[in-house]
């Protein structure tokens, strides 16, 4: 018989935790209200007003959710001899105390006791959910009813009062990350380490040009082939999509070295166009990285500890052009 067996043997023999009703002056008995072991609740009275609710709160929903798998005092007496038990225990306690914690600072920052405490008993529940909830925090299994966008919008009040809040990364990064293709990706570590690009459009030219230029073919660029992307004739959908995100912005100023663009009026879809008309005049453009874009990049793409002094992109000028 293993020493297991005999404590299970014996377990009848270790008191329960006694329960004493509450009849207040109606007649109408109270849910019992549990006592602490003796040897706990001196510890816990000594406890400041705010720390020792969360641990009866703590004590009572840890009976409680053990007791669905086996009976507490059974974990305890396991983990005398069972290390693996002693550490879970020791989580448990952990986490106990991260919930303390939180209820400390959410009073400190302005958040009503009452409620405080309704959110310590929420995460208190997520380390035991009673049975038949299926795993969704509900007794019926039905998933709580998502929160208004009037609560939302209050939330949102209330982590810009949080002075323990330290969250840096805007909100929307998590989002336009599932919306960004690899070789979009490409293009903005073009435009960080690279600076804006050119971009020219070809317009019909000529005495009939100074008077009604058409446009030809716009935004015609090499971005595609410099970030080594590898579906160059989607190219133009990636610039669009990343527009749309609010990562970059089509100049109608042309970059300050013309050298820039030598390069960007030789290639064949340039000239084909050119060719296309009898007269055709090429305006040059730009491709720049918004603050937005540009915040987007360092804080998601490049390395944490990158230092690197990047090329600077101007600021989006009213009604830029967004087919460039």
């Amino acid at each position: 018989m293993s020493e297991h067996d005999d404590l299970d043997e014996n377990w009848d023999e270790v008191p329960a935790i006694e329960h004493d009703p509450v009849v207040p002056p109606h007649g109408r008995p109270h849910l019992p209200t549990p006592h602490l072991p003796e040897g706990v609740a001196p510890a816990v009275e000594a406890l400041p007003g705010l720390a020792r609710v969360a641990a009866y709160a703590w004590w009572h929903t840890t009976e409680w959710g053990v007791r669905t798998s086996a009976r507490a005092g059974k974990r305890v007496a396991r983990a005398v001899t069972d290390p693996g038990e002693a550490a879970a225990l020791a989580r448990d306690a952990t986490e106990a105390a991260t919930v303390v914690s939180d209820i400390a600072r959410s009073v400190a920052s302005g958040v009503p006791l009452h409620k405080a405490i309704l959110t310590a008993g929420e995460a208190l529940g997520e380390l035991a959910e009673p049975p038949g909830s299926n795993g969704t925090g509900s007794p019926n299994g039905r998933s709580p009813a998502p929160p208004t966008l009037r609560e939302r919008g209050a939330e949102l009040l209330q982590k810009s009062r949080d002075v323990w809040n330290d969250d840096v990364a805007h909100p929307a990064y998590e989002r336009i990350l599932d919306e960004l293709a690899p070789d979009e990706a490409r293009i903005l570590l073009l435009l960080i380490e690279h600076g804006p690009q050119p971009s020219v459009d070809v317009r019909t030219g000529g005495p009939v040009g100074m008077v009604n230029s058409q446009l030809i073919a716009p935004g015609l660029n090499m971005i595609g082939a410099r970030a080594g992307c590898r579906h160059l004739d989607q190219v133009p959908s990636y610039l669009n999509n990343l527009f749309r995100l609010g990562l970059v912005w089509f100049s109608r100023e042309s970059l300050s070295d013309p050298m820039e663009y030598q390069v960007v009026e030789a290639q064949p879809d340039v000239l084909e166009a050119m060719h296309s008309v009898k007269f055709a005049k090429v305006v040059r453009r730009s491709i720049h990285l918004t603050p937005f874009g540009d915040d987007f990049v360092r804080e998601v793409l490049l390395p944490e500890d990158d230092r690197t002094q990047y090329p600077e992109h101007r600021a989006p000028e009213d009604g830029s052009d967004p087919t460039g």
